[in-house]
């Protein structure tokens, strides 16, 4: 699914103003804060939803291909991750919602969980 269609249909705002590639597909969903576990489960692919605000979060994203990063229950992420992000392409949201609910909105959109 694109990346600027699921953001269209979810209460989430940009961390910064990047233009959506129309190119930009979303495979799965995955739910996480712990990184190691990140690392061991998420696939290419897949949009991420997290609590985590440091850079390092990027850093996981840039090496496990996830395009985006959606921080939950109104966590914000640091200005060094936003620097970061800018430069490695990853996709950067923030919501009040919870990991629950964007989950939910993300599973009525068709975007399930990537197969492994």
């Amino acid at each position: 699914m694109n990346l600027r269609r699921i953001v269209g249909n979810l209460q989430v705002e940009a961390v910064y103003n990047s233009e959506i590639k129309d190119n930009t597909v979303i495979k799965g969903c995955y739910i996480g804060d712990l990184l190691s576990n990140v690392m061991a489960h998420a696939k290419s692919g897949d949009i991420w939803i997290t609590v985590q605000s440091h850079q390092n979060v990027v850093a996981v994203a840039q090496l496990l291909n996830l395009p985006a990063i959606i921080f939950v229950d109104g966590h914000k992420p640091q200005q060094e991750t936003i620097e970061k992000a800018e430069q490695e392409g990853i996709y950067l949201f923030a919501t009040e919602e919870t990991a629950y609910n964007i989950a939910a909105s993300l599973y009525s959109l068709g975007v399930g969980r990537s197969e492994k």
